[in-house]
């Protein structure tokens, strides 16, 4: 484990690279920190020697009482205000550094998140995800602000003491040094379980989050399916384990803080004795006495500061590991690594006929259940097809195939003859249109939406709506084009979603056009208005469409009848219908209305 984490540690250390200048200035300032802080105790005792007259520094004998009790207080007055000075400048540049490393990592995770295949998010559920984006990478981001740096700071803060002390008298602070010894033992063995049940706690809170965002995301079903008291005592579940984690936690966490205090007290109270009982015996001077005093003290707190960090660094490990993790997580979907220059110029000269093929293509999403087996077929440039079958027959797997969204076990895809792992994603699907049943919508305004990745002017955004014919739809928006959308665009219908769908895809004018069933949500007079358009997009494009209507699927040129995964039939209408098979059976249950495709 612990190699692991130093390998994971350095690999995220890379992320430190642009701030180098700052993290040598935070490094620099450790010892004159230390410095001032560690004088502050001497300079005390030798006050207090002054005013008994016991012996003190050279420099301090050969003048009065008075002048040396004023230079004393100006010293230390002077090494307050420099270390007050320092530690505020060091933690600026801390906290300064530990959100560039938040950011940084934030922003490639997120990158890496959104790469990585449908195959890992059918898997990971988004409220676990957001956790690893959100709290572990603000935990990882004290590991390498304040947690690793505060170590440091510690470590040379209890070694300029310790020197100091054995410099003053070695016997009494090498007792205090020996005291460190199993008090060190001890802090490591708690360490160790409070790594183990952090890591309990980051699970259960992503269990909780992953709760949380599906009820709310759910809300509809929730509250129209009277689901909320079940829900509510099954989050409930969630959070008492989550409370029962974190009490884990608390009480390691707890159990160090109140060991470290007392052993500091029984550790004040034994200079107290000792260096009493010399000071009576004339062996040792009370201002030397009063200088342990606060040095023991002083030994005490870098140590439980010390502690406290390693909690913070055992939590930021824990968060090291989960993005780690993720990190680790192969991207599945590789983009073409050869001369994209070439690729890209032959897909917009040759890559322009449309003409896609299949070849022995067989998918799984899980070893036991195969959705697609074998499957082959070619789709002529500019054909229409049709894809039908019963539900869970690999239809909508076969789309995702073809926009790369998985990748097939065995065969390959060719559009216009070249495999499809061999064009760049980007050119891929700039040539693919996709008009999907379920239309998802961003929160933002309507031309946002229609535009995407994509530099059209409102303008020509207006015009092709209209073109379309949703001229009347951008009426009946308040702001037109600037109309604001909430999230998945639940302010307007089902209907006005999967108009702006269609728009979206026939703004970017793709030679392969796929569509499930696309004008499924809209009402007679809306789809009767849109089919004319949709007819006018179709034209000169290889159309791939799953439908449901025998209307639809009656137009198109070829149709592909698919069973589990299989190709079983193929051809027109008139002819599937002649053969009596399968298509001639679910065409004759919708002409009577009791079933459809």
């Amino acid at each position: 484990m612990a190699f692991q984490d130093f390998q994971r540690v350095r690999r995220l250390g890379r992320y430190l690279q642009k701030d180098k200048k700052r993290l040598l200035i935070i490094i620099f300032l450790l010892l004159p920190l230390s410095f001032a802080g560690a004088i502050q105790p001497l300079l005390v005792g030798q006050a207090i020697s002054v005013l008994k007259g016991e012996a003190a520094f050279l420099w301090l004998s050969a003048l009065s009482m008075q002048s040396a009790i004023r230079i004393l207080i100006t010293l230390l007055l002077i090494s307050v205000l420099v270390r007050l000075a320092l530690q505020g400048f060091q933690s600026y540049n801390i906290q300064t550094v530990g959100q560039s490393l938040t950011a940084r990592i934030r922003k490639d995770l997120f990158s890496h998140a959104i790469n990585l295949s449908l195959r890992y998010h059918d898997s990971m559920p988004v409220g676990k995800l957001l956790t690893r984006l959100t709290s572990d990478v603000d935990a990882l981001s004290e590991v390498f602000g304040s947690g690793a740096v505060g170590v440091l700071a510690d470590i040379v803060t209890l070694i300029v003491i310790s020197i100091t002390m054995l410099l003053i008298d070695w016997q009494l602070g090498l007792l205090l040094l020996t005291t460190q010894v199993p008090v060190t033992l001890f802090i490591l063995w708690l360490q160790k379980r409070y790594r183990r049940s952090n890591y309990r706690v980051r699970e259960e809170l992503s269990e909780l989050n992953a709760d949380f965002q599906e009820n709310l995301q759910g809300i509809e079903v929730v509250q129209m399916f009277r689901r909320q008291g079940a829900n509510a005592r099954r989050f409930n579940q969630t959070g008492i384990a989550y409370r029962n984690a974190v009490n884990s936690i608390i009480f390691y966490d707890s159990s160090i803080s109140a060991f470290i205090e007392w052993v500091s007290l029984a550790v004040v109270a034994l200079v107290i004795a000792l260096g009493g009982w010399l000071v009576t015996a004339g062996s040792m001077g009370l201002g030397t006495l009063t200088a342990f005093i606060l040095y023991s003290q002083r030994l005490f707190e870098p140590l439980r500061q010390l502690a406290e960090r390693f909690t913070q660094i055992q939590g930021g490990l824990t968060a090291v590991e989960r993005i780690g993790e993720l990190l680790e997580e192969d991207i599945e979907i590789l983009d073409f690594k050869g001369d994209k220059e070439n690729i890209s110029l032959k897909s917009s000269k040759e890559f322009s006929l449309g003409e896609v093929v299949f070849e022995n293509v067989s998918f799984h999403y899980r070893p036991d259940d195969q959705i697609i087996s074998d499957l082959s077929f070619k789709i002529s440039p500019g054909e229409h097809i049709a894809l039908v079958g019963p539900t869970g027959s690999g239809k909508t797997t076969l789309i995702r195939l073809l926009c790369r969204l998985y990748e097939p076990q065995e065969g390959r895809i060719l559009i216009d003859g070249v495999d499809i792992k061999d064009i760049p994603l980007s050119d891929l699907r700039k040539q693919i249109g996709v008009v999907l049943q379920d239309t998802f919508l961003f929160s933002g305004n309507v031309a946002d939406n229609l535009r995407l990745d994509s530099s059209i002017t409102d303008e020509r955004l207006a015009q092709i709506c209209n073109d379309l014919g949703l001229g009347a739809l951008l009426n009946r928006f308040p702001n037109g084009l600037k109309t604001t959308l909430r999230e998945r665009g639940s302010n307007i219908s089902s209907g006005e979603r999967q108009l702006l769908s269609v728009a979206r895809v026939a703004i970017r004018s793709p030679k392969i056009l796929i569509m499930d069933e696309a004008t499924a949500f809209m009402d007679p007079s809306t789809e009767a208005t849109l089919q004319r358009d949709l007819d006018r997009l179709l034209e000169q494009r290889t159309a791939l469409v799953i439908a449901h209507r025998l209307a639809t699927i009656e137009s198109s040129d070829r149709i592909l009848v698919m069973k589990k995964g299989k190709l079983i039939e193929q051809g027109n209408h008139q002819d599937l219908v002649s053969q009596g098979g399968l298509y001639a059976q679910l065409a004759k249950l919708q002409e009577q209305g009791l079933a459809k495709f």
